[in-house]
């Protein structure tokens, strides 16, 4: 039983009434010496307060798909096949191991269906990817645009963006909760916004800890999964644009960071970057690796990486956040960016909700339709 799916759901729903009956039910009938009947009184009052707790807890991860399966909340998922040594792809990068840059891996054709999610929209598809660089596997799920499948732009290739969730968060949080395809799609059709493929990643791969979207040695090459292994599989099975200034990534919270960090890093790969509540320092989380090692809290700083660039990159950032909420961390970045690097920061005033981020996404994908404009 799929514990974002509708019957789990009723069977929580069932239980709490239930549990209710049968305590009153059976409250006097409790037989048995005094501490016997006590203990019994006992459980059941915890059944009903546990059956309850459920019940809430399941509406809650439903609407904001915290936890997209089990695995994920009982952290007994295993994405991590491999670590292997990387070698660099982008230009500036230095060179690793045997001094040269690491060969393009073969293309491979990936076979998609449904998501399997009430609350995820029919035209979403996904794929399970083993990745060939990072040694990551793990889910990828890809929104077409409207324009894509119109016999008129049957030679288009079309810009993408990777959608980032939060932590623990999962791949299907973005369209399920966010709606950002069913959000999008109208303002596609009427020009005002790009016809992005919208891909989001798996990117809880380690059981309760958070990779923070960055190569670990030894551990996991999480950064690789994101930016290497995912855009080589959207280039191999869909009309994308190779081009880098045709490629953005988003994030909120902890997605945030990702979007922010990844996108300074890899100006070989991303034009833009949305980033909604998130921070700089890793260590804001928790859960995150990256942040419980001096060194790779350093170097996965947004703001440390633009100091320490050879060149600024040519990367255009939208940051947004309440104050206290990512808004500062966001001016850190603007005033740490030189051009061509590109900072807005727009101050909010909401919480720390995906109903929040929601209301963004229309006003944010415009912004990075003037960055990545519609051909």
């Amino acid at each position: 039983m799929e514990l974002t799916g509708t019957p789990f759901f009723l069977l929580t729903v069932i239980l709490v009434p239930v549990s209710i009956t049968v305590a009153l039910l059976f409250w006097g009938k409790v037989g048995g010496p005094q501490p016997v009947r006590y203990l019994t009184r006992i459980v059941m009052i915890m059944f009903c307060q546990v059956t309850a707790v459920l019940m809430v807890f399941v509406m809650v991860n439903n609407a904001n798909l915290i936890y997209g399966n089990w695995d994920d909340l009982l952290g007994t998922g295993n994405h991590v096949r491999a670590v292997p040594v990387l070698t660099p792809v982008d230009p500036a990068a230095t060179a690793g191991p045997g001094g040269e840059a690491a060969k393009e891996p073969p293309k491979v054709k990936q076979s998609f269906g449904g998501v399997n999610d009430p609350l995820v929209p029919n035209d979403v598809q996904r794929t399970e990817l083993k990745g060939q660089v990072s040694g990551v596997d793990g889910e990828v799920l890809v929104w077409l645009p409207p324009q894509y499948n119109d016999p008129a732009f049957k030679d288009k290739k079309f810009p993408v963006v990777e959608l980032i969730p939060g932590y623990p968060g999962s791949s299907s949080t973005w369209y399920g909760t966010l709606k950002v395809s069913e959000q999008l799609k109208p303002l596609m059709q009427q020009g005002k916004v790009a016809p992005f493929i919208l891909v989001s990643p798996r990117t809880k791969l380690l059981n309760n800890q958070d990779a923070g979207c960055t190569d670990i040695p030894g551990k996991i090459n999480a950064d690789a999964w994101v930016t290497r292994d995912v855009p080589q599989m959207v280039l191999d099975n869909f009309r994308a644009d190779p081009s880098a200034d045709r490629w953005a990534i988003a994030g909120y919270s902890a997605g945030a960071h990702c979007a922010a960090k990844l996108s300074l890093s890899h100006p070989n790969r991303y034009r833009a970057a949305i980033a909604m509540s998130g921070y700089n320092d890793p260590a804001q989380e928790p859960d995150s690796l990256v942040g419980k090692d001096a060194k790779l809290r350093e170097a996965n700083n947004p703001v440390n990486i633009l100091k320490a660039a050879p060149q600024p990159p040519k990367v255009a950032l939208l940051v947004s956040g309440s104050k206290g909420d990512g808004y500062e961390d966001g001016e850190a970045i603007r005033a740490a960016a030189k051009a061509p690097t590109t900072v807005q920061v727009e101050e909010g005033t909401g919480p720390h909700t995906t109903e929040q981020w929601k209301k963004m996404v229309p006003a944010a994908f415009q912004w990075l339709t003037s960055v990545i404009p519609v051909q």
